[in-house]
C-alpha cells in the first residue's frame, strides 16, 4: 500500500514514527490518550487532538511532523465533534495512543461519510502504516466494509503511538473521532445498522401507502408526497453512508454528489407538496410566491454539484432553512383562516425544522458538531413524515365525513328542514367545544414545555443554579441599575480547593453529589435577592446586590467559607472540601462585567496562592499584569436585561 502513496503521503523509508521519537517539545504538545480510560469499549478521540490547517493541501507527512509545536492547534470546543465548517482547507490532526488496555485490536471509526479524502497514518504492529479512503474513492477501498470511515488499528502495546489523520472535502468538514475496541464496535454497529434499516422501512412504507391511495385518488398531492419521501431516503442514505455501501460502491462520482442533489431535490419536492397541501396560492399567496422561488433554488442546488459541490452544499444548506421558516408560516396562516390539516402539517415541519436548522447550524460550524446536531433532521425527518402521512389521511376523513353530512344534511332538510337545523346547531356546538377542549389542552401543554426550555436553558442540571446566562444578564442589569442609582454592589468568584482530588478518588459520580450538597450551602449563605450561578465545573459567581462594602463582602466570603467546608457524608465517609474567593466591588475595581470578573478571577487565585480556604480583594494591577484567560470570562458586556 506504500507503494501507491501520493505524494503529499511520502516519508522516510523508516514509516511513521511513534510518540516517543518526537522531539521532547512536540511530545509535550500532545494530549496523550489512554486507552486504560475506556467505558463501555470506546474512547473519544477528539477530546485528545491537535490539528494543523494546510491551506495549499500540498503538505506531505514529513512536512507535517516536522511543524513546530506552536503552529498546532486545539479545536474550539472540547465538546461534540471536530467541526471546521464549510473550508477548503486541507486538515492534519494528530492524537496520541498510550499502552494500557490488554487489547492491542482496535478500530478508529470516523463517522461522517461525506468527507472527500481521509487519510489515516498509524503504525502498527502488523507493518500496516497508511490508509486512504474517502466519498470520491470506490467503496472497494475501505479497509473495512462499513458505512461510515472505519481504520483497524493493530497497535503496539509497550510503546506510545501518535496517529496522524488528513482530511479534505469540499463540504462540511466535521470529523467525528471514536476509538473502539473490536467487539464492542462490531455490536455497535449491529444496532445502529437496525435502527438506520428501521427508519428507512418507515419512509419505505409511508411511501408506498401513499402511492396506492394516489391510484384511486388521483391526487396530485399523495404523488408529491412519494417523491418527497423518495429524495429524503437518498438524502439521508448518502449522509449516513448506506448509499455509498450498498446502493452505489462503485460510482464514487455519484455518490459525492448524491447528498447534495437528494438534499436539494427533498427541498424541492417539499416546497411543491407544501403548495399544493396548504393551498397556498388560496390563503397565502406571498408565501406561495416565496415556495415557488424557494423551489426554483432547490432545483438549481441538485443540479449545482456539476460545477461546485461546495457551492451546492452550502446553498442548500441555506435554501433549507429558509424554506423551513416558510413553510410554518405558510402553515400558521392557513390554520388561522381553516385550511383542513394544517394543524398537522404544521406539527410535522415543527419536528423537520429542528433538525434542518440544527443540521445547517452545524455545516456552517457555528454549533458544536454532536450526535443530536449531526442527527437532528434525520430524527425530525421520521417523525415529520409520520405526522403528514396522517395529514393526507385526515383530508381523506374531512372529505367523507363532510360528505355524509352534506348527505344527511340534505335528506333531513326535505323530511324536516327545522329538525335539520337543530341538529346542526348540535352537531356545531360540538365540534366548537372539542376543539376549544383540545385547543385548551394543548396551549397548557405548550405552556409547561416552554417553562421547562426556560429553565433548562437559564439554569444548571446538576445543581439548579443559575447559569452563565442568567449572570450575564443580571450582571448586565445590575451594571444599570448601579450607574443610574449611584450604588454598588459585590462579585464574588468562588473556586473549590481539592474537589478534583475527590473526583479522581471516588469518582465523577460523588463529585457531582458533592456539587449538588454545597449548591444550597451556598443559597443559605446570602440573601434571598443575592445571585449564586454555577460558573462551571467547580466555579461559582456570587453577585451581592447594593453591597458597595468591602467589609460587608468580606463577611459573606468567610460565611461562605464556613459553610462550603463543613464535611459531606458520601460512599460512608465525610467528604470536605475548601473554597478560595476573590471579591471584586462595583465601581471601585472595574466599571464593566468584564474587568469586574476578571479583577475578582485574579483575586481567587491570589487566594489560592495563598493557601486557599480564604478571600482576597480585588486588586486591578493584578488583574492587568495577569495572563489573559481566553473563552472562559466571554461576557457580553451589553445584552438587554431580561425578567430573569
Amino acid at each position: 500500500m506504500l507503494a501507491s502513496m501520493p505524494s503529499w503521503a511520502q516519508q522516510t523509508n523508516t514509516g511513521i514514527k511513534t510518540d516517543s521519537t518526537q522531539p521532547a517539545d512536540n511530545r509535550h504538545a500532545l494530549a496523550t490518550l489512554l486507552l486504560s480510560t475506556a467505558v463501555d469499549g470506546s474512547i473519544d478521540a477528539a477530546r485528545h487532538t491537535e490539528y494543523l490547517e494546510d491551506r495549499t493541501g500540498s503538505m506531505t507527512l514529513a512536512d507535517v511532523r516536522g511543524t513546530a509545536p506552536s503552529a498546532w492547534r486545539l479545536p474550539a470546543s472540547s465538546q461534540g465533534d471536530i467541526n471546521f465548517g464549510y473550508s477548503l482547507s486541507t486538515y492534519w490532526l494528530r492524537f496520541t495512543v498510550q499502552p494500557g488496555a490488554p487489547d492491542a485490536r482496535w478500530r478508529l471509526e470516523i463517522s461522517y461519510p461525506t468527507l472527500d479524502s481521509v487519510t489515516v497514518y498509524a503504525p502498527m504492529s502488523d507493518g500496516k502504516q497508511y490508509f486512504a479512503t474517502g466519498d470520491r474513492l470506490p467503496y472497494a477501498q475501505r479497509p473495512i466494509d462499513h458505512r461510515h470511515f472505519v481504520f483497524p488499528l493493530n497497535l503496539p502495546t509497550d510503546t506510545p503511538t501518535t496517529i496522524y489523520v488528513r482530511v479534505a472535502s469540499q463540504g462540511s468538514l466535521t470529523v467525528p473521532l471514536l476509538l473502539w475496541q473490536d467487539e464492542i464496535f462490531a455490536a455497535h454497529s449491529r444496532t445502529s445498522y437496525a435502527v438506520l434499516f428501521l427508519y428507512y422501512g418507515i419512509l419505505l412504507a409511508l411511501g408506498l401507502y401513499n402511492l396506492l391511495l394516489f391510484f384511486p385518488l388521483r391526487d396530485p398531492v399523495y404523488l408529491a408526497y412519494v417523491a418527497f419521501a423518495a429524495c429524503m431516503a437518498v438524502g439521508q442514505a448518502s449522509l449516513n453512508g448506506l448509499a455509498n455501501q450498498y446502493l452505489w460502491p462503485d460510482w464514487p462520482a455519484w455518490g459525492d454528489a448524491a447528498f447534495a442533489s437528494g438534499t436539494a431535490a427533498t427541498g424541492a419536492f417539499g416546497a411543491i407538496f407544501t403548495r399544493m397541501f396548504l393551498a397556498t396560492r388560496k390563503h397565502t399567496p406571498l408565501m406561495d410566491r416565496m415556495l415557488i422561488l424557494i423551489t426554483v433554488a432547490f432545483v438549481v442546488c441538485a443540479l449545482m454539484p456539476l460545477v461546485s459541490y461546495r457551492a451546492a452544499a452550502i446553498t442548500t444548506s441555506a435554501s433549507g432553512s429558509a424554506f423551513s421558516v416558510f413553510a410554518v408560516v405558510a402553515a400558521c396562516v392557513c390554520w388561522r383562516r381553516g385550511r383542513a390539516g394544517a394543524k398537522w402539517f404544521l406539527l410535522a415541519f415543527l419536528m423537520l425544522l429542528s433538525g434542518v436548522v440544527l443540521l445547517s447550524l452545524r455545516n456552517f460550524g457555528l454549533i458544536p458538531s454532536n450526535i443530536v446536531t449531526a442527527q437532528g433532521m434525520q430524527i425530525g425527518s421520521a417523525i415529520e413524515m409520520l405526522l403528514l402521512s396522517f395529514a393526507l389521511a385526515d383530508r381523506i376523513t374531512v372529505a367523507n365525513v363532510e360528505k355524509k353530512v352534506a348527505q344527511r344534511e340534505a335528506l333531513q332538510a326535505k323530511e324536516d328542514l327545522v329538525l335539520s337545523m337543530r341538529v346542526s346547531e348540535r352537531v356545531l356546538e360540538q365540534r366548537v367545544t372539542e376543539r376549544t377542549r383540545a385547543l385548551g389542552v394543548a396551549n397548557k401543554a405548550l405552556e409547561r414545555a416552554r417553562a421547562e426550555l426556560a429553565h433548562q436553558a437559564y439554569y444548571d442540571a446538576l445543581t439548579q443554579l443559575p447559569n452563565r446566562l442568567v449572570l450575564q444578564e443580571r450582571l448586565s442589569a445590575a451594571l444599570v441599575r448601579a450607574a443610574q442609582r449611584g450604588s454598588g454592589f459585590a462579585l464574588l468568584w468562588l473556586d473549590l480547593d481539592g474537589f478534583k482530588a475527590i473526583n479522581d478518588q471516588h469518582g465523577h459520580a460523588v463529585g457531582d453529589q458533592m456539587l449538588r450538597e454545597l449548591a444550597p450551602r451556598m443559597l443559605d449563605a446570602v440573601r434571598a435577592s443575592d445571585l449564586v450561578v454555577r460558573f462551571g465545573g467547580d466555579e461559582f459567581v456570587v453577585i451581592l446586590e447594593n453591597v458597595r462594602s468591602l467589609d460587608v463582602a468580606g463577611r459573606v466570603a468567610e460565611l461562605l467559607i464556613s459553610r462550603i467546608g463543613l464535611p459531606v457524608e458520601l460512599v460512608g465517609l465525610d467528604l470536605a472540601v475548601e473554597v478560595s474567593i476573590g471579591v471584586a466591588i462595583y465601581p471601585d475595581h472595574g466599571s464593566d462585567a468584564r474587568t469586574i470578573l476578571e479583577n475578582a478571577d485574579q483575586a481567587m487565585y491570589a487566594a489560592k496562592r495563598a493557601g486557599g480556604s480564604s478571600w482576597c480583594p480585588a486588586d486591578p494591577a493584578l488583574a492587568a499584569s495577569a495572563p489573559a484567560r481566553p473563552n472562559k470570562l466571554d461576557i457580553d458586556d451589553s445584552p438587554e436585561p431580561s425578567a430573569h
